[in-house]
C-alpha cells in the first residue's frame, strides 16, 4: 500500500501532465506602492513593515516595527530619526527589572487610504501611541492579521505594563518591578471600537483554592465576511506550568505573586516558557461589537491522566465557514504516532463544528493547514525528509474529494524538488500565494521569493520573475535601455556616496480576488557604521557615516517592506533583464509574517531601550 506522500507524488505526475496540456501566461504585475524607486512599506519612525491581509475592496493590514528612535556616538541624550540605513538588530531582553518597551505597531493602507494610495497608517489599539512620537514610551505591542471587506481587522495585543515596588535591593534610587496582566489577547477593531478576543481560561485555582490572574492567551489570524473570526485560546494550563505557580504561592518565593508569574511567564534562556497552556483552535462570532466565543473540538481525545500539553490552532476561513488549521492527533487512533498535523473543522448538521484530518503518511514529520477557499480548497505545508534534509513542500486539498488525499504541486522543475515551500493564502479563482526557496545549497540558508500559483493551469511562478522592470528598482534611459536606478546621498565625511537600487519580493501574504497581493519585498539600503556600544557614529558635517567596502562604496543590505502587487495594464511585459545582483537574503523570524502562529508559545519581540 501506498504511502500518502507517495500517493501525492503519484498525483504529481498528473498534475505534470495537465500543466503540459493546458499552460497559460501567468499575469504580469506592478509595484504599486513604489515611491522614488524605494517602497512606501512600513510606518514613518520605523524600519521594517509586513503586509499581511487584504480584502475585497484594496484595503490591507500589517505590521511594523523597529522604532527609529537612534543614539548618536556624540551625546548621549542627541536622539536622531534617519530615513536611509540601517542598523544592526537591537537585542531582544525580557526582565522582571526592566521596563517593557514594545516594538511591534499595527497599520492599515488602501488604495483609497485618506493619508494617499497604499500609504502605511498608524492605527491605536489599547492606547498605543504613533512610533513618530519619540517621547512616548509603548508597552503594548499591536499586531494585524487579517481583515475582511466590512474593514473588521483582526490581530493581537499585550497587555500595557504594570510596576510594583522593588524592595529587594539596597539602592537609594526608587527601583521597580515591571510586569503585564497577559502576554497577548486576541482583538477585533471594527471602526474605532475595540471588541477583546478573550480565552475562556485566564486564572489558576490552587488545591486549597487560592487563585491567581495569569491571563491566559489568545490571537486571532483571520476573519469572513460574515465577521467569523478564527484563531487560538488557551483552555487550560499545562502540568508543569501549574508547578511553577504553586511555587510562586508558596514561602520560597521571595517575588511579589503577580511579578513571580510573570517571570515564569517569560521565555527562558532556551526559549521556552515555564508557564504554558492547553491551546484549542477557537473562533469568535462578532454580532452588536461583541465576540461570543467557541472552542474547537482537539484531534484526539487526552487520556484523564495524560500530562500533556496539546495544541490545536485556527488559521484560516472561508466564507461558507469551513476553518483550516493545525490540532494535534494519534495518527490513524495510534497512541504512538502523536503529530501536529492539518486539519480543518466544518458544522456538522446540528451546527455543532467537528474535525477533520487531512490525512498524513509516516514519512511525513508534521503538517499545517493555512488557508481555505470557498470551495473547499485547504492549502497548507508539511515537513518530511527529501534529499536527507528536512524540507517543506506546499500542499493543496479537496474536502469535497477527500479520499484523493493531498497534492503537492511542482514548483519551478517537472518533478518534485527539495525546495522548501509554504502557502500563505488561496482566493477563491484556486490562486495561491506564498513563499519558496530560490536556491539548492544544503548546508546554507536558502533565500526565499513570493509565489503564485495558478491551481487551474498548474503554473508556478516566482513573482520577481513577472514583474515590471520599474517594479524591481530599474529605469529607463533615452534610448530605452534599462539599468538599476543610482542612489545618491551624502555621508558623514562630506563624500557623495551611492547604489543600486533593488526591490525584492520575499513572501506573498494574501491575495483577493482581483488578484491584488501584498506581503514582504525586501528592499536595499546602506549599512551605518557603529561605535562599540551600538550607536550611529557622525562626521564633522553631523550626518552619519556610512560602513564602506574596500573600494569606498556604501555597504548595502537588505531590509523588509511592505509591498502591494497589482497585475499590470495590458500591454505591460515582465521584465527580462538580466542582473545578477539578486542577493537578498529574506529571514522569516520574529513578528515577520505569521512565524507568531507556528511556535508555540509565542516569542513577540520586545525591545530594551537604549
Amino acid at each position: 500500500m501506498k504511502s500518502k506522500l507517495d500517493k501525492a507524488l503519484s498525483l504529481v505526475a498528473l498534475g505534470v501532465i495537465g500543466v503540459l496540456q493546458s499552460a497559460q501566461a501567468a499575469p504580469v504585475y506592478e509595484v504599486v506602492n513604489i515611491e522614488d524607486y524605494d517602497l512606501k512599506g512600513t510606518l514613518d519612525g520605523t524600519r521594517i513593515g509586513y503586509a499581511l491581509g487584504v480584502n475585497g475592496n484594496d484595503e490591507l493590514v500589517g505590521v511594523a516595527k523597529g522604532k527609529k528612535k537612534l543614539t548618536t556616538s556624540d551625546a548621549e541624550s542627541d536622539i536622531i530619526d534617519l530615513e536611509d540605513g540601517i542598523t544592526e538588530t537591537e537585542t531582544i531582553t525580557y526582565s522582571i527589572t526592566t521596563a517593557i518597551v514594545a516594538n511591534n505597531y499595527a497599520f492599515v493602507a488602501a488604495q483609497n487610504g485618506a493619508a494617499g494610495a497604499w500609504v502605511p497608517t498608524f492605527e491605536s489599539i489599547s492606547g498605543t501611541t504613533n512610533p513618530v512620537d519619540t517621547s512616548a514610551t509603548n508597552s503594548v505591542d499591536t499586531f494585524y492579521y487579517g481583515i475582511n471587506d466590512a474593514g473588521i481587522k483582526v490581530g493581537s495585543m499585550t497587555a500595557p505594563q504594570k510596576t510594583a515596588d522593588n524592595t529587594a535591593t539596597e539602592n537609594d534610587a526608587e527601583d521597580l518591578w515591571y510586569y503585564r496582566d497577559f502576554e497577548f489577547r486576541g482583538v477585533a477593531m471594527d471602526g474605532n471600537v475595540e471588541i477583546p478576543l478573550p480565552p475562556p481560561y485566564t486564572q489558576y485555582v490552587s488545591e486549597d483554592d487560592k487563585t491567581v490572574e495569569l491571563g491566559g492567551w489568545s490571537s486571532a489570524s483571520a476573519v469572513n465576511n460574515s465577521n467569523l473570526v478564527v484563531g487560538y485560546a488557551s483552555t487550560g494550563i499545562s502540568s508543569y506550568g501549574a508547578t511553577r505557580v504553586d511555587y510562586c504561592l508558596s514561602d520560597d518565593n521571595t517575588l511579589p505573586l503577580d511579578v513571580c508569574v510573570q517571570r515564569e511567564q517569560y521565555p527562558t534562556s532556551t526559549g521556552s516558557r515555564n508557564i504554558q497552556y492547553q491551546t484549542r483552535a477557537y473562533v469568535w462570532q462578532i454580532e452588536n461589537a461583541e465576540a461570543i466565543g467557541t472552542e474547537l473540538p482537539l484531534g484526539l481525545t487526552p487520556a484523564s491522566d495524560s500530562t500533556l500539553t496539546f495544541t490545536a490552532q485556527a488559521l484560516g476561513v472561508s466564507d461558507t465557514g469551513v476553518v483550516a488549521g493545525r490540532s494535534h492527533v494519534y495518527r490513524n487512533g495510534n497512541t504512538n504516532r502523536l503529530r501536529q498535523d492539518a486539519a480543518y473543522w466544518m458544522k456538522d448538521t446540528d451546527g455543532n463544528y467537528q474535525y477533520h484530518w487531512i490525512p498524513m503518511g509516516d514519512s511525513i514529520y508534521s503538517s499545517v493547514a493555512y488557508d481555505v477557499n470557498d470551495d473547499g480548497i485547504v492549502v497548507g505545508s508539511y515537513s518530511s525528509y527529501i534529499q536527507g534534509y528536512l524540507r517543506d513542500k506546499f500542499f493543496y486539498f479537496d474536502i469535497n474529494n477527500p479520499d484523493a488525499g493531498y497534492v503537492t504541486p511542482n514548483d519551478f522543475a517537472t518533478s518534485l524538488t527539495d525546495l522548501s515551500s509554504k502557502p500563505k493564502d488561496i482566493n477563491n479563482k484556486g490562486q495561491v500565494v506564498g513563499y519558496i526557496d530560490t536556491t539548492y545549497d544544503k548546508e546554507k540558508r536558502r533565500p526565499k521569493a513570493g509565489f503564485l500559483y495558478e491551481k487551474s493551469s498548474g503554473e508556478f511562478s516566482n513573482l520577481n520573475d513577472l514583474l515590471t522592470c520599474g517594479s524591481k528598482g530599474f529605469e529607463q534611459d533615452s534610448e530605452g535601455n534599462w539599468a538599476r536606478h543610482k542612489v545618491e546621498l551624502q555621508d558623514g565625511s562630506g563624500k557623495t556616496l551611492s547604489y543600486e537600487a533593488s526591490i525584492q519580493i520575499a513572501e506573498a501574504a494574501s491575495i483577493n480576488e482581483d488578484g491584488t497581493i501584498v506581503g514582504t519585498a525586501l528592499v536595499r539600503k546602506p549599512s551605518y557604521q557603529l561605535d562599540d556600544n551600538g550607536n550611529i557614529v557622525l562626521g564633522d558635517n553631523g550626518l552619519p557615516l556610512f560602513e564602506l567596502s574596500g573600494s569606498g562604496d556604501p555597504v548595502t543590505n537588505y531590509v523588509p517592506r511592505m509591498v502591494v502587487l497589482k497585475p499590470a495594464s495590458n500591454g505591460s511585459t515582465a521584465c527580462t533583464v538580466n542582473d545578477s545582483s539578486e542577493t537578498g537574503n529574506y529571514e522569516r523570524k520574529g513578528a515577520a509574517s505569521f512565524a507568531w502562529l507556528f511556535a508555540l508559545p509565542l516569542l513577540w519581540l520586545r525591545r530594551r531601550a537604549r
